[in-house]
């Protein structure tokens, strides 16, 4: 069977779980974040610096996603969400229990900056015929995270390909 089931194909293109980001980009985070790796960078750590290169201060780009994904829990929500919903929905919908990211790609556009709150979407770009692999047969797709800020700026976009197989016996 190579062909999609037709709710699956109706999914190529259209954005999916549009959310807005549960909390704003905060100082807080970027510090715990950069010392976490040892970044010690003056974008992120000096505010003269910061105004001088980039209008004022910024968010690491490494953490777009921090403030795009939900917390696993927030008092009243009945079930965690899921990262990635889109593949999730594809696993199921195809059969296909196992998964694993083969590629992933960022492309940054406005900085993300304290204050902010991202909005993002999942648009899934493309599904593969069924291919097999020394991991099991199975299809690739290609999902992007597009992300805005509250003004409706294109703050990046988070692509990620994955391969959804079934084991082989």
């Amino acid at each position: 069977m190579s062909e999609l089931p037709a709710e699956v194909e109706s999914w190529i293109g259209q954005p999916r779980y549009e959310e807005k980001g549960e909390f704003d980009v905060e100082r807080g985070y970027v510090y715990t974040s950069c010392a976490s790796v040892e970044n010690g960078s003056p974008l992120f750590w000096d505010d003269e610096i910061a105004e001088e290169l980039t209008g004022g201060a910024i968010a690491p780009p490494t953490m777009l996603q921090t403030w795009a994904r939900p917390h696993h829990w927030v008092p009243g929500r009945k079930e965690a969400p899921l990262a990635l919903q889109v593949h999730f929905d594809l696993k199921d919908k195809l059969g296909l229990p196992e998964g694993v990211a083969t590629d992933n790609e960022v492309v940054y556009g406005e900085p993300v900056r304290p204050g902010d709150r991202i909005r993002s979407r999942q648009v899934l770009r493309s599904i593969s015929d069924f291919k097999t692999t020394k991991l099991g047969r199975g299809r690739f797709w290609v999902i992007d995270v597009e992300c805005h800020n509250q003004h409706g700026e294109w703050v990046g976009t988070d692509t990620m390909t994955v391969f959804g197989y079934r084991k082989e016996d």
